[in-house]
C-alpha cells in the first residue's frame, strides 16, 4: 500500500489528519506527559543508535548527509524497521513523530525518505 507519510514535531498538537502516529526517538519528548502525548506506536529501536545520535548533536547540521547515510545503514539491518513497516502495511496515513528542533534535519526526516524507498520498490 502507498503511504502518505508526514513528519510533525511531538510537540505539536495531534490533529486528526495525522492518521498512524508514530514516535520515532529513542528518548522520551522531554515535558510530554504519557496522558497528553498521543501515539499509537513507538519502538525505541527505530530511532538512531546512541552512538550515532550523539555524534550528529555533537558535530551539528554540517554532516547531514553523512548521519543520514549512516542512519539509513542502521535501519537497513534493524529489525525494529521491519517492524514498522509491517505495523504501517494497512495504513494510508502515517505522521512520524520526533522532539528535535530541527524540523529539517532529524531522523524522522531520513525515515520518512527510507519508507517512500522501500513503497518503489
Amino acid at each position: 500500500m502507498k503511504h502518505t507519510v508526514e513528519i510533525k514535531r511531538a510537540y505539536d498538537p495531534a490533529s486528526a489528519t495525522d492518521g498512524y502516529r508514530i514516535y520515532v526517538d529513542r528518548l522520551w519528548p522531554r515535558g510530554l506527559s504519557h496522558e497528553n502525548f498521543h501515539y499509537d506506536w513507538w519502538d525505541k529501536a527505530i530511532a538512531p543508535s546512541t552512538t550515532l545520535r550523539e555524534w550528529f548533536h555533537g558535530a551539528g547540521v554540517g554532516v547531514w548527509d553523512e548521519f543520514a547515510a549512516r542512519y539509513k545503514a542502521e535501519l537497513a539491518h534493524n529489525p525494529a524497521y521491519s517492524a514498522l513497516l509491517e505495523a504501517i502495511a494497512d495504513k494510508p496515513k502515517v505522521t512520524l513523530l520526533y522532539s528535535s528542533h530541527d524540523r529539517e534535519h532529524n531522523n524522522a526526516a531520513v525515515l520518512a525518505a527510507m519508507i517512500e524507498s522501500a513503497e518503489n520498490q
